[in-house]
């Protein structure tokens, strides 16, 4: 697909031309990927992070957030409940670090998670997607060796200005891309995404992202709406956020059905931050294409010490509470959980030719 092609699926607006678009990217998606949801239980094992971007609430410079990391013990604690919840897969995430002391603690998780959630329905144990920011080369091997086949590492926007804006000088697109291709030839399933509704941000930039999805032969996708945090500098657009709050939300889901419509056959997540927004906004997420579900598990005790951004929902929700909403909305879109799979993305299978 062009970039204008992308840009007028984006451009939709009127009911009729809304429900065309997610009519289509929901047919995509079954053509391509099938109905089913696949479940990823979300541990947030520590808030603790080295870089100071503008946007997000655990920020190195908030020190008004009470830091915290998970012992080894509590993170595969965590991880077997999910298991025994019939999840298949999680998501371990953090803030970024890169100490020996987070390596190893990351590392020894996934090995031991790897072996004690191997069961008669998972027999080689839970599928581990790692999320914890930018690495070195020899870092990525090792977890991949450990046992975690996924890596998601999102941008948040492709438009240069854009991200040198919001991230500083500590941080450069280019070098997050190198980070994305070193994963890749590791060997992981490499999933990245972006934010929509930045102030600044134009359609343009939307497409653009897209485009950058497919010429980088991304496996998922994880975007969602821009949400402002009180503690960041960014703090002083929340008047214009909250005025533009449902032009950001259709224009998230039109973003979730392009993508579904350029990719077809990568995993989509229906994001938490949707939710924020509408009550019903990762159910909506499902209708417009996308098959991936991140259901929280973080302990009760430090959950609300991982806030990115305000507003986030379940945060007084226990992880059982938590599952069994999640079960009854996707229930309510007619769709089926497909429990105790990994649910690799398609495209990962099309892009390197493994069937294992």
């Amino acid at each position: 697909m062009t970039s204008n092609e992308i840009f007028d699926l984006l451009s939709a607006r009127s009911p009729a031309d809304i429900e065309s678009l997610r009519t289509q990217a929901y047919q995509v998606m079954v053509d391509h990927v099938g109905s089913e949801v696949y479940f990823r239980g979300l541990v947030e094992f520590s808030n603790e992070c080295i870089f100071d971007c503008s946007y997000c609430g655990i920020r190195k410079s908030n020190t008004a957030v009470e830091r915290y990391c998970l012992s080894k013990d509590e993170i595969i604690e965590t991880a077997l409940w999910c298991a025994r919840q019939g999840y298949g897969s999680i998501v371990l995430q953090s803030g970024q670090q890169s100490n020996r002391e987070f390596i190893e603690l990351i590392v020894g998780g996934v090995q031991q998670i790897k072996q004690r959630s191997r069961s008669s329905v998972l027999p080689h144990g839970l599928g581990i997607t790692l999320s914890v920011g930018e690495q070195s080369k020899e870092t990525y091997r090792r977890f991949f060796d450990a046992g975690a086949h996924r890596y998601l590492l999102r941008v948040e926007t492709t438009a240069k200005e854009l991200f040198e804006k919001f991230h500083g000088p500590e941080k450069t697109l280019q070098r997050r891309v190198t980070c994305l291709e070193t994963m890749k030839k590791t060997g992981f399933q490499v999933g990245t995404g972006v934010m929509i509704g930045l102030p600044g941000q134009t359609l343009n930039d939307l497409a653009n992202d897209i485009l950058f999805f497919k010429d980088i032969d991304a496996d998922m996708i994880g975007m969602g709406p821009y949400l402002v945090h009180h503690e960041t500098p960014m703090n002083g657009y929340r008047d214009e956020i909250a005025e533009r709050k449902n032009e950001i939300f259709q224009l998230s889901l039109n973003m979730i059905a392009a993508t579904r419509i350029a990719l077809k056959d990568v995993n989509i997540a229906a994001t938490t931050a949707l939710q924020t927004i509408d009550q019903k906004g990762r159910e909506m997420g499902l209708m417009y294409g996308a098959n991936v579900i991140m259901p929280q598990a973080t302990p009760r005790h430090v959950r609300n010490k991982y806030l990115l951004y305000d507003g986030k929902p379940c945060v007084d929700e226990s992880a059982a509470d938590c599952a069994a909403c999640l079960e009854q909305r996707i229930a309510a879109t007619g769709r089926a959980i497909a429990w105790n799979s990994w649910g690799d993305p398609c495209h990962f299978f099309t892009r390197t030719g493994n069937q294992d």
